[in-house]
């Protein structure tokens, strides 16, 4: 994509990566900072342009596409996420592969993985800062606020696409950790219970067990090690639905250790005890189809100190 910039206009000329992409979604992404609301005034005001024509919001982008785009304000990026700020710099320290396509990160424990609902940033905002000349930086995937692990950023839309279409027909594979109270029976290796998500008087929003109503849901699990009151156990999801893996151990009476929603209150208070402060659930490694390299990639994200140092003091109790 080439970008030529007047005083008064700019001038984007669409390569293959913006290809049939619709061009309020493609202003949307450019203009990062720009409400939505004024990109589609914009667009009904006949401001923007492709080869010199007016369009309408759902004009799918074509090859070489001219498209022109009016001076409008771009809100900072430094306004809401502070260059200095110590999260922002430790994300760097997190990346765990990076090429000119893609990015995968070590996802801190506690980072939303973006803004909203309060929250001034989260991890793609953080990771725009980091990389001001990435202009296309989106999520693959998402992850809980609270779970750590590996999460996949895509630097291009058509690897976004692609990316997005193995999620789909299920070829991405994602393993996650998590330590659960009481010993996993080793022969419930399938959970398929359907999920529904459910608003709280309160607004909070919490997911259940609904066979009947629910959505189709479908996690893999494996035990990889014994404590003597909990399990470590692997959890591959096949579907990607809302909290999926912390309601299917739920529903099969093992909760996830600290989990504020769906937790155990007297499984949580004897792992603050040796000194577990945060959900434990991590997104241990990812495999995939890399689009452009053609090679299947797995990256593996360490656990940090608070899971290992719990591991490591349940061992001691257990010998």
């Amino acid at each position: 994509m080439s970008e030529k910039t007047g005083l008064q206009v700019s001038f984007v000329t669409i390569n293959e990566d913006h290809l049939g992409q619709r061009i309020d979604n493609f202003l949307i992404t450019h203009l990062k900072g720009v409400p939505k609301s004024a990109v589609y005034r914009i667009l009904r005001k006949g401001e923007v342009r492709v080869n010199k024509k007016r369009i309408k919001p759902v004009y799918k982008l074509q090859l070489d596409d001219v498209v022109r785009i009016p001076p409008i304000k771009v809100a900072e990026r430094e306004e809401f996420v502070p260059k200095k700020l110590d999260k922002v710099k430790q994300l760097e320290d997190a990346i765990l592969f990076e090429d000119k396509y893609l990015i995968v990160i070590n996802k801190p424990s506690g980072m939303a993985v973006h803004g909203g609902s309060g929250l001034s940033y989260g991890l793609i905002e953080a990771l725009r800062v980091l990389r001001p000349d990435e202009r296309s930086l989106e999520l693959v995937h998402r992850l809980d606020r609270d779970t750590s692990g590996c999460l996949l950023i895509a630097k291009r839309r058509s690897v976004l696409t692609a990316l997005h279409e193995q999620l789909r027909e299920k070829t991405m594979e994602k393993n996650y950790w998590a330590l659960v109270t009481g010993q996993w029976d080793s022969s419930v290796k399938n959970v398929t219970e359907g999920l529904r998500k459910n608003t709280l008087k309160s607004g909070e929003r919490v997911v259940r067990v609904d066979n009947t109503e629910g959505k189709p849901s479908h996690t893999r699990f494996k035990v990889l090690e014994r404590f003597n009151a909990c399990s470590l156990v692997q959890a591959s999801p096949v579907t990607g639905r809302t909290h999926q893996i912390r309601v299917h151990t739920q529903c099969k009476g093992h909760a996830i250790a600290c989990d504020d929603k769906y937790g155990d209150q007297g499984f949580d208070e004897s792992m603050r005890k040796i000194g577990l402060n945060r959900l434990f659930l991590h997104a241990h490694d990812l495999s995939f189809y890399h689009p452009k390299n053609e090679t299947t990639m797995r990256v593996e994200a360490p656990l940090d100190s608070a899971l290992k140092n719990c591991i490591l003091k349940l061992r001691d109790a257990k010998a």
